[in-house]
């Protein structure tokens, strides 16, 4: 009877550990299961949020780098262009506006010289027309010249002497006019001059002109040419 009693605990004392033990087992795989799986959707959630929020970070710093956009403002640089105020200098164009408005030089506000140009055989003079009024006057236009008698025509004017600005001589400046003579050949029909006549442009006043040289020049009247009064004589312009 002891021993049956004995074999009954024993068995039933078994049966709760076998019970207990395949309790603890189930406990611990239920518990470890969702460890893992804890882990791996964290892990996979946060591995995603963080790249989103990388991103997104990255947008938001591309709008703070449109604050960069406020470097427009430097196109208020543009207000240098205020610099254009220069353009004032322009009021180089208001001395072309003193020059239009300065007289016409008069026959009796000049005195006109000629001088042999060159060496032999002297197929150009320069005529010089000096200001001797005590106020600045505007040469037009190029001289009016008539070396004979024979012929009343003017001489003709090159245009490509004419100048870009006004002529204006103050009291005393002097303006130049180169002249062809003739070719030089001697074949010409030259004719001696000893004087001759200067118009000026918007005066019908003749001026007598001495020509250079105890012998006088030698025109050939179809070859006679004129510049326009000038500054200065220039190469290429002045060169017919």
């Amino acid at each position: 009877m002891n021993t049956l009693h004995r074999s009954a605990l024993l068995a039933a004392a078994g049966t709760a550990l076998v019970l207990s033990l395949t309790a603890c087992q189930g406990d611990g795989d239920t518990k470890s299961s969702p460890a893992q799986g804890t882990s791996v959707t964290v892990q996979s959630p946060s591995g995603d949020g963080s790249g989103k929020g990388t991103t997104g970070s990255n947008g938001t710093t591309g709008a703070t780098a449109s604050t960069g956009s406020t470097g427009t403002g430097g196109s208020t640089g543009t207000s240098g262009s205020s610099g254009s105020s220069g353009t004032a200098g322009s009021t180089g164009s208001t001395g072309e506006q003193a020059s239009a408005s300065t007289p016409v030089c008069a026959a009796r506000d000049v005195h006109i010289t000629a001088a042999t140009q060159g060496g032999a055989p002297y197929t150009h003079i320069v005529l010089t027309a000096k200001n001797i009024s005590r106020h600045s006057c505007r040469l037009t236009s190029f001289p009016h010249i008539q070396f004979l008698e024979s012929h009343k025509q003017d001489v003709p004017a090159v245009a490509k002497s004419k100048p870009a600005a006004p002529v204006v001589l103050a009291s005393g400046g002097p303006a130049y006019a180169l002249v062809k003579l003739s070719d030089g050949g001697r074949d010409e029909d030259n004719e001696p001059v000893t004087a001759f006549s200067v118009m000026l442009e918007g005066d019908p006043t003749v001026i007598a002109v001495s020509a250079p040289g105890s012998d006088g020049i030698a025109v050939d009247p179809a070859k006679a040419l004129t510049g326009y009064w000038t500054p200065e004589l220039r190469n290429g312009a002045d060169d017919f």
